[in-house]
């Protein structure tokens, strides 16, 4: 699942901004993302929006649902909260810096944004009594990965620091666009525990909770602390089980520096596809990005990778043996073991030997979410295939009579790599991988997983018809 959170200060702000009523102005926001999702073909099964009336109830039910387990009382807090970063923050969680006209402003240590002294009555949550059961849940290693984010977890839960009572609530007065409280028109619920519940709602709850726990929830490393915290926490308080996996993204640099509004270096997805293709981003982005570290994006970075590995490596390569001039029947030859024993075993025994390991190693690193490392074994098949195949020079065997069962030989071996990295790119570059798979005419019941573990032995087949540029290159404007 995925979706919007939309409530808080800070929507209520922006909304006031931008002189909107705060629900229009969600309507429109929201919107745009599941216009962006629909582009780069991101696909969910629930897309949320907490301003939705299932959800809202669903929040009132946890309310409810924690009060009765004597969880939440009735408090005062007076400390820092950062209105961005919708959160409550401790001295410790605080620097300075200097403000445009001098002086001195204190700003959360995590995301340099701005604070401000708050004293409001509001309703608290006991996490202090919670450090036994979320340090039970942490002595698994892989609940929580990669691993130097399950260390920096266990490290805020045993100093406790993390661990403060927390407020569930805020004055309606300050922040009216929320979840009331209920039973307390003067109480609206605090935007972080409205928005954690939305993966409750999107597994049913409360009347028809299925699929619970997730196997994982994916989530950036700024909200870690929401996340495995406070999170599973509010979970265990309910009598529910916390996330079997929190998988944790690092973030993008631009140029090696922060990406903000105020540096005026935000990349937009949508702009940005317009000159790689959405496609094209979403192959950088997962070709680049790690978990465990920033990765950095800069434009010449994009456009010297996609051309080199979509639009020469592979491309290149369909087109080439897909050519007329060394493939003038149109066709994937059939496998035969006599002709590559004889023609291509010797030159091709590296190449088949990354093809059969493929499967496995890429499904591993697939599922260890390290998409680079997987798209990393694809790429160097596709070097060797190159390699291969321009070693072979399949258009001097063309003007040989006597060559043809090594040509085909060759053809075979160039468009069986093919096939299997088409197979393996679907989730990186899905409609790329149609086009590629299409052209070979693979029949659409033969593009899992499993048809990637034996090496094709199929009879000749027809090549589609439809002439196919997986990749157009760019050319940079001076």
């Amino acid at each position: 699942m995925t979706g919007t959170d939309e409530h808080g200060a800070k929507i209520q702000q922006a909304a006031s901004n931008a002189k909107a009523q705060s629900k229009a102005y969600c309507d429109e926001i929201s919107s745009q993302y599941k216009e962006l999702f629909h582009q780069f073909g991101v696909n969910y099964t629930h897309f949320i929006r907490t301003t939705d009336d299932s959800h809202v109830s669903a929040v009132q039910h946890f309310w409810n649902k924690l009060v009765s387990q004597g969880h939440i009382y009735e408090g005062q807090y007076a400390g820092w909260y950062c209105v961005a970063d919708e959160a409550f923050l401790t001295d410790a969680q605080l620097t300075e810096k200097i403000a445009a006209d001098g002086s001195k402003v204190k700003v959360s240590a995590e995301s340099g944004r701005p604070v401000e002294w708050t004293e409001e009555n509001n309703y608290k949550f006991r996490l202090s009594s919670f450090q036994s059961d979320l340090l039970h849940w942490l002595k698994d290693e892989r609940v929580v990965r990669p691993a130097k984010f399950h260390s920096q977890l266990v490290a805020w839960v045993k100093d406790g620091v993390a661990l403060q009572d927390v407020s569930v609530s805020r004055p309606a007065h300050r922040v009216h666009w929320a979840v009331p409280v209920p039973g307390r028109s003067d109480q609206t619920v605090y935007v972080w525990l409205d928005a954690l519940v939305s993966y409750l709602t999107a597994a049913g709850y409360p009347d028809n909770l299925h699929s619970w726990p997730p196997r994982c929830q994916t989530l950036g490393k700024d909200i870690l602390k929401f996340h495995g915290v406070y999170w599973p926490a509010f979970l265990i308080a309910a009598g529910l089980e916390p996330p079997a996996c929190l998988t944790v993204h690092s973030h993008w640099t631009v140029d090696d520096e922060k990406m903000s509004k105020s540096l005026g270096n935000v990349v937009a997805p949508a702009e940005a596809a317009q000159l790689f293709t959405a496609e094209g981003l979403r192959y950088f982005l997962l070709r680049e990005g790690t978990l465990h570290s920033d990765a950095n994006y800069n434009n010449e970075k994009v456009l010297r990778l996609l051309n080199a590995e979509l639009a020469d490596t592979l491309g290149n390569l369909l087109n080439r043996c897909c050519g007329k001039a060394v493939n003038p029947s149109q066709h994937f030859p059939a496998f035969i073991a006599q002709h590559f024993h004889q023609y291509c075993e010797r030159e091709a025994r590296h190449l088949i030997s990354l093809l059969e390991a493929l499967p496995d190693e890429v499904e591993e690193h697939y599922s260890s979410f390290n998409y680079y490392r997987g798209v990393d074994v694809i790429v160097s098949a596709l070097h060797e295939a190159n390699r291969f195949f321009e070693a072979k020079q399949p258009w001097v065997l063309r003007k040989s009579a006597e060559s043809t069962d090594h040509l085909n030989c060759v053809l075979h071996v160039t468009m069986e790599t093919l096939r299997v990295c088409g197979i393996a790119l679907q989730p990186i570059i899905p409609l790329m991988s149609q086009l590629l798979l299409d052209k070979l005419n693979i029949p659409r019941s033969e593009r899992l997983w499993e048809h990637m573990r034996t090496l094709s032995v199929n009879d000749s087949t027809q090549l589609c018809s439809d002439n196919v540029v997986l990749y157009r290159r760019i050319v940079a404007n001076k």
